[in-house]
């Protein structure tokens, strides 16, 4: 599975036309102990470059921006009870949505993981 990630320090995951979203362990690391999460419901239709959502750590507020356009299918639950665990397991279990994809094209838009860490030094 392809891993492709945005310039907003959000990773995604496709398998088939469902994308899993969520942030990069450099973006998690950024932001300190995360202590509440902002989630679209599913249903909710997005545009790339839209905010999806919002990360609260105490030091910051950040938001979550679109990578691709699409439409929520799940948010996960487990941010809702322990926000912590994105600064655990940010890009594995720590993930932020399940998408349906409207434009598979954008994913060439993307970095791969080597663009990535130029990007991060």
């Amino acid at each position: 599975m392809t891993t492709y990630y945005s310039e907003d320090h959000e990773w995604i995951t496709v398998e088939g036309d469902i994308a899993t979203i969520g942030i990069t362990a450099h973006a998690a690391e950024q932001l300190g102990e995360i202590v509440f999460v902002e989630q679209k419901d599913a249903g909710d239709a997005f545009e790339k470059g839209d905010e999806i959502g919002v990360i609260e750590s105490v030091k910051a507020a950040s938001e979550i921006f679109a990578p691709v356009n699409g439409e929520v299918v799940e948010a996960n639950a487990l941010l809702a009870d322990t926000p912590s665990a994105l600064n655990d397991t940010p890009e594995s279990d720590a993930w932020i949505y399940k998408v349906k994809l409207s434009d598979a094209g954008q994913l060439e838009e993307l970095m791969d993981l080597d663009a990535y860490k130029a990007l991060i030094g």
